[in-house]
């Protein structure tokens, strides 16, 4: 490496990893005083910061075991092409973010091949909620973990794993988010009389609208039979829509299916509670300020597995507040006529609507950061290629 070029290369395998990845590649050009050049794997937000993917990483996006079990041999030839590019590119410096299925096998060969190239682990893997033996394996492969959840450095420490820095969350610095927050904090709750709009969220993969859109349809029938007239938005993203469209042209009250990022925040700002698959989307809505419901279904292979799962809570905010902020309901227990008695309770200024807002203030609290969660990572990334230079003590 000279002070002229920075070769970075980096991994990601979905979307919201690819976001991350742009954040912390142009907060990298900012603090770098030479050119960043990058090779790797990545979408639309790092091409924007010039990489050329290997491959178009939407090959990458499965969910679940089954869907993982499906698509193995295509994702272990990927692993070994890609780790094969990078080592042929002798960067300095390896960023995985995320998707601990592909990228750390990735990482795994690279730091085989290059034992002094600096490995950034950027996303903690879920050790906290089960597999923690992770966290220590990790020391092989990865100098520093870049965390974006308060609680992860304390339990990558206990759990003996790499030095952990918690960098902050991107959605505290959302402009959108922020705007929606603002604006929610300066409107009244509901009353009784009042029309209530609610907003369902059944997820963006196809499983789990087919898993969870059911109930929340029940939950739809339930409102409105107890309640009279209310309004329902469903926001999803366009290759979604027809699927969703299909799902509801049965329902007696059709909720409104809304596409694209401002309609998503303008419900977001309108809403007076809200159903949610489990997710980051339930972390969107607490720091937003909407009340909600967390729900969920897992594949046949997972509920097999319950037993080895550690987390007290699927949830979020929960596990940042530590206690439980959100009610959640997953598999066997996931009613719509549960989700319809919490949105009555949640829609209007009840004591239930009280403490969840003030859980919601605690996660606030306790998710914030001195510098953006980009520039913060950046700073660490240089900091330690710094440390691994030859003669560094």
């Amino acid at each position: 490496m000279s002070d002229a070029s920075l070769k970075v290369a980096i991994v990601v395998g979905e979307v919201s990893g690819d976001l991350l990845g742009a954040d912390l590649i142009a907060a990298l050009k900012r603090q770098f005083p030479g050119g960043v050049d990058l090779v790797g794997v990545g979408g639309e937000g790092l091409e924007t910061q010039g990489l050329r993917s290997f491959f178009d990483f939407s090959e990458l996006q499965v969910m679940g075991i089954t869907q993982v079990l499906s698509t193995l041999p295509r994702l272990v030839r990927r692993i070994g092409e890609t780790a094969s590019a990078i080592i042929a590119a002798k960067p300095d410096v390896l960023v995985i973010v995320d998707s601990p299925d592909f990228t750390h096998r990735v990482a795994k060969r690279v730091r085989t091949a290059l034992p002094g190239l600096p490995v950034v682990n950027y996303v903690c893997p879920s050790v906290w909620a089960w597999k923690e033996y992770r966290a220590q394996r990790m020391l092989a492969y990865v100098d520093h973990v870049l965390a974006v959840l308060p609680f992860e450095p304390e339990v990558m420490r206990k759990l003996g794993g790499p030095p952990t820095t918690y960098v902050g969350h991107r959605l505290t610095a959302d402009p959108n988010l922020l705007d929606a927050r603002r604006q929610r904090a300066q409107t009244k709750p509901r009353t009784r009389a009042d029309r209530k709009t609610v907003m369902l969220l059944p997820g963006s993969r196809s499983s789990e609208i087919i898993k969870l859109l059911p109930h929340f349809g029940d939950a739809v029938t339930e409102l409105v039979a107890r309640n009279g007239e209310m309004r329902f938005v469903l926001p999803t993203m366009p290759r979604r829509e027809a699927m969703i469209r299909e799902f509801v042209k049965d329902w007696t009250t059709k909720p409104e299916i809304v596409t694209g990022a401002e309609a998503k925040w303008q419900a977001f700002t309108e809403a007076d509670a809200a159903m949610a698959a489990s997710g980051t989307v339930v972390l969107e809505l607490a720091l937003t300020g909407v009340p909600c419901v967390s729900a969920y279904k897992t594949d046949w292979i997972i509920k097999l597995m319950t037993s080895k799962i550690k987390t007290w809570s699927a949830a979020l905010p929960n596990l940042i507040a530590d206690y439980a902020v959100v009610p959640e309901y997953i598999n066997d227990v996931v009613r719509g006529g549960s989700f319809a008695r919490w949105m009555e309770k949640l829609s209007v200024d009840t004591l239930p609507r009280q403490a969840m807002m003030e859980g919601f203030d605690v996660l606030w609290q306790r998710m914030q950061t001195e510098k953006p969660p980009g520039e913060h990572a950046a700073e660490i990334v240089l900091d330690v290629l710094q440390k691994k230079k030859p003669g560094h003590s």
